[in-house]
């Protein structure tokens, strides 16, 4: 096995670097003015750099520190940009062996103060919609290969190769979108993925400060973020911190040995997030954890290294800036170092106090997850970030759905999950799913039972927290991740060139398909409307013979959702709820539209029922 020190020492010095190139980059290349973080680090990246002198004459900035690293291709420039700065171009000087040049760094003006919409923040009265840009919709089949890119393939009969869905693509479907009852899309990362293979997932980013050219570039992103928001759809980007992809520049060519966690040989990470909180661990299962690689093929980076920290904060900050983001979803939370996570989430909220972060937390227990959010635990670490896509749930209506009904088992787990919402500071927060990029199709999972399917549909809408589905699943979408995951990242039907069915349109669905898409449809746009599921408070039943029953309510509205998850039909009765239903006449069933009045019914197994209560 190559010993990576090695390796990654032959990449400082290897002819064909991107460090062997005469231009200069400078990350990042541009600013705004009156901007709160206004101390940055620049990094100039250019065939020995570190030989040159440097000077700005700009009014309003001043060049404070001059940093020349291990490798002389990389110097790092703090500048301040004071209050009295004004939009324009100011001139990087740089001189090397006595030959000037420059480079234009532009500040230019803020989004706030052109009046623009954005950093609204995602809430409980959201609906996210999450995409893989390549397998969604291709509007654009003229960027489908990019010359010089290292993945030239585009082959939709193979679930490993790129398909060409990019991001106007998704433009041309906004007005689905929007009627289904989205309110929010979340893209997995659009940043550029220059690899050799397996590209299509968009998480190995080789180039920070560059949108991925067969997605449409730069210029795709802001026509797709401006087009949201124009129709009140707000736009949240996937963050990834841990790691990079293997060909990302700083990799090809580190600024310095320690810009990744080095190890002796190839080291994985364990997965095992419970050494991070463990009062018990040893020092060398947490370092496993937080510093060992995800793959090969992703380095992980060195977040306590404070040039890699200032590298990844600028450049949050600059994506909500540059494009218009409302909200970050940021992979692989616990693999980061919690401490820098932290000082980002810091930095991003307070340049935009309105603005959302919720962290992938594939963990299992509560208490795994509660640590990695803001909680009422009084523990040394105090976490500040806002939610967790929340697993904890997912496992609870899983075994609601597939498991039989015992004291900790079937829906008593997802009833026990719930009861254990004390820990968070607000468990409205939480994004709850029932499938992702990453897992077996929902539908699947249940055995493409209908009733089963349609009731924890009714649960994902109804339940506290942010609900959030996976595109494909209003319809009747299969897959498994076995033998590999590429089968839950299917194609939309309908969204490329030469599909013989249009799932975007009621002709090119099946009846299945279409009697989900009106389910979700009916569920999303009541919720639009509906106070109680928005924002009302959640009263829920210790469950009894597998029937589990929770209301959401406010001063004006009353929802009550009753789910059956017994193998048997089940009788309901009012008056068991009197809590809640005191005071009520008649029922409203928000799915059929039909008002009857409040009377005892029956049940059928794994079916539910949502009803607005009225007097």
């Amino acid at each position: 096995m190559k010993k990576l020190l090695i390796v990654f020492f032959f990449a400082f010095f290897a002819v064909a670097t991107f460090a062997q190139q005469n231009s200069y980059q400078c990350y990042p290349a541009n600013w705004w003015a009156g901007m709160k973080l206004n101390k940055l680090q620049l990094m100039i990246h250019g065939d020995a750099i570190a030989k040159s002198d440097f000077s700005i004459a700009y009014p309003g900035i001043s060049l404070t520190k001059v940093d020349k690293v291990e490798n002389p291709n990389y110097v790092f420039l703090d500048i301040v940009i004071s209050t009295t700065a004004k939009p324009g171009i100011a001139k990087i000087k740089i001189t090397k062996e006595n030959t000037p040049l420059t480079i234009d760094f532009e500040i230019k003006t803020k989004r706030a103060d052109r009046g623009d919409d954005f950093a609204q923040g995602i809430n409980s009265s959201d609906f996210i919609y999450l995409i893989m840009p390549d397998r969604f919709s291709n509007g654009d089949t003229s960027n489908d290969r990019i010359a010089g890119m290292k993945d030239q393939s585009l082959n939709r009969d193979t679930v490993f190769n790129r398909h060409g869905g990019d991001l106007k693509g998704i433009i041309n479907h906004l007005d689905y979108l929007q009627n289904l009852g989205v309110t929010a899309l979340w893209l997995n990362p659009v940043l550029e993925n220059d690899m050799p293979d397996r590209t299509e997932h968009g998480y190995a980013f080789t180039n920070h400060y560059k949108i991925d050219a067969r997605l449409g570039g730069d210029k795709a992103y802001h026509e797709l973020v401006d087009a949201a928001h124009s129709k009140g759809i707000k736009i949240i980007q996937d963050a990834v911190y841990n790691h990079v992809g293997l060909y990302h520049f700083t990799i090809q060519d580190m600024p310095m040995k320690n810009w990744v966690h080095q190890w002796p040989d190839y080291t994985n990470t364990t997965y095992k997030d419970q050494a991070v909180f463990d009062p018990y661990a040893s020092a060398i299962d947490k370092k496993k954890m937080v510093d060992g690689w995800f793959t090969k093929q992703m380095p992980d980076l060195n977040e306590g290294n404070p040039f890699v920290a200032s590298f990844l904060i600028q450049h949050a900050i600059w994506s909500v800036e540059e494009f218009g983001i409302d909200g970050w979803r940021i992979d692989t939370y616990a693999y980061n170092d919690l401490e820098f996570m932290n000082n980002c989430n810091k930095a991003l909220m307070d340049e935009y106090p309105e603005i959302s972060l919720f962290g992938e937390t594939w963990v299992h227990g509560v208490p795994n997850q509660s640590y990695l959010v803001q909680n009422n635990y009084n523990i040394p670490f105090k976490s500040n970030l806002q939610a967790p896509t929340d697993f904890q749930t997912l496992w609870g209506i899983q075994d609601a759905m597939t498991k039989d009904f015992g004291d900790v088992s079937g829906v008593n787990n997802l009833y026990t999950t719930l009861a254990q919402d004390f820990v968070y500071k607000d468990p409205m927060r939480n994004v709850i799913f029932l499938d992702n990029h990453d897992m077996n199709r929902f539908y699947s999972f249940v055995g493409e039972d209908m009733n089963k399917y349609k009731s924890s549909l009714c649960w994902l809408f109804t339940c506290r927290g942010i609900p959030q589905i996976y595109y494909g699943d209003e319809l009747a979408t299969t897959g498994f991740t076995t033998p590999t995951d590429g089968y839950v990242r299917l194609d939309f039907p309908g969204g490329f060139p030469g599909d013989k069915k249009n799932k975007f349109e009621l002709s090119g669905r099946t009846v299945k398909d279409h009697e989900i898409w009106v389910h979700v449809f009916t569920l999303a746009n009541y919720r639009k409307k509906s106070p109680a599921l928005m924002y009302g408070k959640m009263m829920q039943y210790v469950p009894e013979e597998g029937l589990y029953t929770y209301f959401r309510y406010t001063d004006k509205q009353t929802v009550m959702v009753v789910m059956n998850t017994s193998k048997t039909d089940k009788t309901i009765s009012f008056s068991k709820y009197a809590e809640r239903t005191n005071g009520f006449t008649q029922a409203t069933d928000i799915i059929t539209n039909t008002k009857t009045a409040l009377k005892d019914f029956t049940l059928g197994s794994y079916k539910t029922v949502v009803l607005e209560l009225g007097k």
